[in-house]
């Protein structure tokens, strides 16, 4: 019996300079996620590793992620290795390293 479990859509602000154009996204998934993307009207999705749903899109100048995980595997290699292309893509996406976006999140909920 698999377990899924969906994290909240998160929205990501894109550093200056980093085009909000879904196209520059769709090569940044292709890079992190040899998988293959597919394209649903103006979202993106991509199913790899423990990752079984990730719909991307643009809100504006935001990246609105949401994804939807099995976490019934117990093969840690592969949930390492799908976080950390998470964490690339990200970051190509958005300009961002980890700590930054954490730093922001902080920010935003501060406010």
């Amino acid at each position: 019996m698999a377990i899924y479990y969906s994290i909240a859509m998160q929205e990501y602000k894109l550093k200056r300079g980093f085009s909000p154009d879904i196209e520059r996204i769709y090569e940044e998934l292709e890079k992190c996620f040899p998988s293959g993307v597919m394209r649903e009207g103006d979202k993106l999705l991509v199913s790899y590793g423990v990752i079984t749903e990730m719909s991307v899109s643009m809100n504006g100048k935001k990246l609105v992620v949401d994804t939807v995980m099995d976490t019934s595997t117990g093969d840690d290699g592969l949930i390492l290795d799908t976080n950390k292309r998470f964490r690339d893509f990200l970051q190509l996406a958005t300009g961002y390293t980890a700590k930054e976006r954490l730093k922001q999140a902080k920010k935003d909920v501060s406010k």
